[in-house]
C-alpha cells in the first residue's frame, strides 16, 4: 500500500513539475522562469509550508496560480523571483489558516496582489502583516461573534 502512495506522489509532482515549467512560456515575458531544480525546490517548500500550517491538499497546490497572479509584478525579478514565491506560498496559507478557511483561494490571491503591488511595495513581511490584519481579522472576529452569541444565549 505504500508503494502505491509512494508512486502516486511521485507522478503527481512530475506533474506538477511540467505544468510549472511549461508556465515559463508565459512568465518569460516578463523576464522570469524557473528551472527544474527551482520547481523542484518551491514543491519542497510547499510541503514544508503545509505541514507547517497543518494543512493537507488533494489537488494542485497554489503554486502555480501565484505564478499567473504576480508574475508582472513590478517588484518581482528573476533575483528574486523564487524566494519571493516561497514567502508568497507561506504568507498564502497562513492567511487560509487565518481566515478559517473561510475566503476563497481567489479572493486571497487578489487580495495580496493588490497590497503587494500597492501598499506593500513589494515588502513581503508588511505583506504578511496585512494580510492577517485586514483580511483575516474580520474574519476571525465575526466568528468570534457569532460563537460569543451563541455562549450568551445559553
Amino acid at each position: 500500500m505504500n508503494d502505491i502512495f509512494s508512486l502516486i506522489m511521485v507522478s503527481k509532482q512530475k506533474n506538477e513539475l511540467e505544468n510549472i515549467l511549461e508556465i515559463n512560456q508565459y512568465t518569460c515575458n516578463f523576464g522570469l522562469s524557473l528551472n527544474e531544480q527551482e520547481v523542484m525546490r518551491l514543491l519542497r517548500h510547499r510541503v514544508s509550508c503545509l505541514k507547517e500550517q497543518k494543512r493537507v491538499e488533494f489537488e494542485g497546490g497554489i503554486l502555480e496560480l501565484l505564478i499567473k497572479e504576480f508574475c508582472n509584478s513590478a517588484y518581482i525579478y528573476q533575483d528574486n523571483y523564487v524566494q519571493t514565491l516561497e514567502a508568497l506560498q507561506e504568507i498564502f496559507y497562513i492567511c487560509k489558516n487565518e481566515s478559517l478557511d473561510e475566503l476563497s483561494d481567489d479572493a486571497i490571491l487578489q487580495f495580496m496582489r493588490k497590497r503587494f503591488e500597492g501598499k506593500c511595495q513589494g515588502d513581503l513581511d508588511y505583506l504578511e502583516q496585512i494580510c492577517l490584519e485586514d483580511l483575516c481579522r474580520p474574519v476571525r472576529f465575526a466568528e468570534s461573534e457569532l460563537l460569543g452569541g451563541v455562549e450568551d444565549e445559553e
